[in-house]
């Protein structure tokens, strides 16, 4: 019987990368980390230079002889700022904790329910309700800025926490971002919720809400920030200095005869130490919240 010739595989072996490419991957390595110090310089100038004209003086700040950091430290801005007779800085942070804390409460609680009674609760308008909040969006603040101040003026808020909290309880967009977020939670959970005898009211804080709190995490994030720095509706509803929010006290160092530098440069300092830590704290949930919003429906 003849000896059947053995055949081999002809395939050339895997190429092995090459010194040109391995070096490309060291390169684009490298290359991202440049990129990335860079951004990262870029974002932390700001706070040098917040810093640096807080705890200098008007001179020195506004001086043609630039210094990386002034040669006698002023200290005693701190308490300058705080001493202040005037602009009671300390009271205008404390009113805004209040403010920015209750107002995040409320726009989490009057939202989060708008948005899952838009996402879950079957009601033959429910469409047009959603679209008429849509329609919101496009109002300019503006237009409803009057009317909301007469309103709460007539109501007697002038001066007052519920004058800058309660209007703001609403928003359009983060009612919209919750509805979209809640049709893309799971209905399993809500349907086992049913048969055990839970309603639409007790699936949502028994079930929706202890698995939802990435997204409402991010949510108090981005509401809290925006309660802190809102300045024009504070500005018009507290008129008195004890009513002052931070951003209204921060106001006060302008003016049109003079601007003192060194004292908005420290107020500003301590103004953003809240937000620092809030975003700090909160960040890993903020970008997971964000990433499950998913914008579908």
């Amino acid at each position: 019987m003849p000896e059947v010739p053995e055949v081999r595989d002809s395939a050339p072996p895997p190429d092995k990368p090459s010194r040109v490419q391995r070096g490309g991957g060291v390169m684009s390595s490298t290359g991202l980390y440049i990129a990335t110090g860079i951004a990262g310089f870029l974002f932390l100038v700001p706070f040098y230079l917040l810093v640096r004209n807080a705890l200098s003086t008007d001179t020195d700040i506004t001086g043609e002889n630039w210094k990386f950091f002034p040669t006698d430290i002023q200290w005693g801005n701190i308490s300058e700022l705080f001493n202040d007779g005037t602009v009671p800085f300390a009271q205008s942070l404390w009113n805004s904790a209040v403010v920015a804390t209750l107002h995040t409460i409320g726009v989490l609680l009057v939202c989060s329910l708008a948005g899952y009674g838009l996402a879950r609760i079957p009601y033959k308008h429910a469409n047009k309700v959603f679209y008429a909040v849509l329609g919101t969006l496009m109002v300019p603040t503006a237009v409803t800025f009057v009317p909301s101040f007469v309103l709460v003026s007539s109501l007697g808020w002038v001066d007052t926490y519920q004058g800058l909290i309660v209007p703001g309880l609403f928003s359009g967009f983060t009612c919209f971002l919750f509805r979209q977020y809640f049709l893309g939670f799971p209905k399993e959970l809500e349907e086992a919720a049913r048969v055990d005898g839970l309603g639409y009211w007790g699936a949502y804080w028994r079930i929706v809400v202890p698995n939802s709190l990435n997204f409402f995490a991010a949510m108090a994030t981005i509401t809290f920030i925006q309660g802190w720095n809102s300045f024009l509706w504070p500005l018009v509803i507290g008129q008195s200095p004890d009513a002052w929010t931070v951003q209204v006290a921060l106001s006060n160092y302008m003016s049109n005869q003079t601007v003192i530098f060194h004292m908005i440069f420290m107020a500003t300092a301590f103004s953003i130490l809240p937000l620092v830590f809030v975003f700090l704290f909160l960040q890993r949930w903020l970008v997971q919240g964000i990433a499950q919003t998913g914008i579908k429906g």
